[in-house]
C-alpha cells in the first residue's frame, strides 16, 4: 500500500454505500481493513490519490459492481 492505515485513519473518514459481494446492501462508515476488504488494494491508492488532489471536503469514487465510496476530509 502506498500510505500508510494509520495516515488515512487520521485524515479521512470511510462511508461506503451499495451492494457487497455476498449481496448484502451496506450503508455504513468503514475502517481501512474493511475499506480493503470491499475494494482491493489498487483501488484504495488510486482513491486515496484522487482524495489528496480533490480540494473538497468529500469525494466520491464509483464502482462499476455497485460500490459508492465516499472519502470525507477530516
Amino acid at each position: 500500500m502506498k500510505y500508510s492505515t494509520k495516515y488515512i485513519n487520521r485524515n479521512y473518514r470511510i462511508k461506503v454505500y451499495g451492494i457487497s459481494s455476498e449481496g448484502n446492501r451496506i450503508n455504513t462508515l468503514v475502517g481501512v481493513a474493511g475499506f480493503i476488504a470491499l475494494v482491493g488494494v489498487d483501488f484504495v491508492n488510486k482513491f486515496i490519490d484522487r482524495a489528496e488532489r480533490s480540494m473538497e471536503d468529500s469525494t466520491t469514487c464509483k464502482l462499476r459492481r455497485g460500490i459508492v465510496v465516499t472519502l470525507y476530509a477530516k
